[in-house]
């Protein structure tokens, strides 16, 4: 279709994880069970999270973009969490108005 741009639907991977230094009580939970089961070479855990958004975006760099934006305003606490983003693209073409 004449005019319309054509995007690519990218898979973006976001890892959110505690700040260094801050208490992360579930992470101290796992270390502590893990070590009574014998684990005792685990020197810690940090429990984060990760989640996964197909975004339609021109590029890489303009997925990552919106993603980071939302990270910072939804997606990661920015006094307590970190959060690094990663776009791999899905192959899927999408028109303006929808896929296509």
């Amino acid at each position: 279709m004449e005019g319309e741009a054509l995007l690519s639907r990218f898979t973006v991977e976001v890892l959110v994880t505690p700040r260094p230094g801050l208490l992360d009580p579930q992470g101290k939970a796992i270390h502590h069970a893990l070590a009574s089961l014998g684990y005792d070479t685990i020197e810690d855990v940090r429990v984060g999270k990760a989640i996964y958004l197909d975004v339609a975006a021109g590029s890489p760099a303009e997925a990552t973009e919106r993603v980071e934006e939302a990270c910072r305003k939804l997606l990661a606490n920015p006094v307590t969490e970190d959060f690094r983003v990663t776009a791999a693209a899905g192959g899927t073409e999408t028109a303006a108005g929808g896929v296509r």
